[in-house]
């Protein structure tokens, strides 16, 4: 088997044929891992828009689906913090937790209902946000301040020098805490962690476009580096995706998606 092909196999299903789910350790009755990484009982936390106040995001579905496209320039308006509030919902939002506290339903789906993911901001221009590093509670749908943003050059460097990040008013990291998943689906976990990401990521394109912001996934950063940045262990919890967010300098008026034929 050549080097590509070994890792062609990551994407095929046939792991599933191997995987024996007698022996996962949700079927072992191990204790589930928590839902959310835990945070001090006294930090202060930031209250974000409830989605049920929301006044952005009402474009058709079909206009944003038409419009989406990976956008690298950025006007300099920050994000309203409605906007923010807007945009992490629809990539992250918890809508229900169910199985008696052990999984979560959310804006997207994720195998077994295991949602992996933590989302931290590097937050440049958000109205009413200091500048820096701050991780979105998405049980609470609120914000945990970390620390002030890292020297401008050190968090380049991280995203393998695209200084486009640098432009934006914020930026969407995920990290992934694998064991949430590997303690449902063993050697399994590691092929629908990828593909959860992904809806996660498209949840945040289309939220973009409607309204008014453009962003642009990114998969080449570097992984130590970036993992340092947010002080991460590089082991049980890991950068897995990145997404600068900026309001666009220009954006086309509002028009009737056409439909595809």
């Amino acid at each position: 088997m050549t080097n590509l092909e070994s890792y062609r196999r990551f994407l095929k299903a046939d792991v599933w044929e191997e995987w024996d789910h007698a022996q996962s350790d949700q079927n072992n009755k191990v204790a589930a891992p928590p839902l959310q990484k835990p945070y001090p009982a006294d930090a202060p936390l930031i209250d974000l828009i409830p989605p049920a106040d929301f006044t952005v995001g009402d474009m058709p579905l079909r206009e944003a689906i038409a419009r989406r496209q990976s956008r690298r320039q950025f006007g300099d308006a920050p994000l309203t913090l409605e906007d923010l509030s807007f945009l992490l919902w629809a990539a992250q939002g918890v809508q229900e937790i169910w199985r008696g506290g052990i999984a979560s339903r959310r804006t997207v789906p994720s195998a077994g209902s295991r949602h992996p993911f933590e989302t931290y901001l590097l937050v440049n221009h958000v109205e009413s946000l200091t500048p820096g590093v701050y991780r979105y509670l998405a049980l609470e749908h609120k914000l945990l301040f970390l620390r002030p943003l890292p020297p401008l050059e050190a968090a380049v460097e991280a995203f393998s020098g695209q200084k486009f990040v640098a432009q934006c008013a914020v930026t969407f990291i995920w990290t992934v805490i694998p064991y949430r998943t590997e303690w449902r689906y063993g050697m399994v976990a590691h092929k629908v962690i990828a593909m959860d990401i992904g809806h996660a990521c498209q949840n945040l394109y289309l939220a973009c476009e409607s309204i008014g912001t453009g962003t642009c996934a990114i998969g080449a950063y570097h992984q130590k580096k970036l993992d340092a940045l947010l002080e991460l262990d590089g082991v049980e919890e890991f950068a897995i995706y990145v997404a600068p967010v900026g309001k666009l300098s220009r954006y086309p008026p509002r028009q009737k998606a056409p439909i595809a034929g």
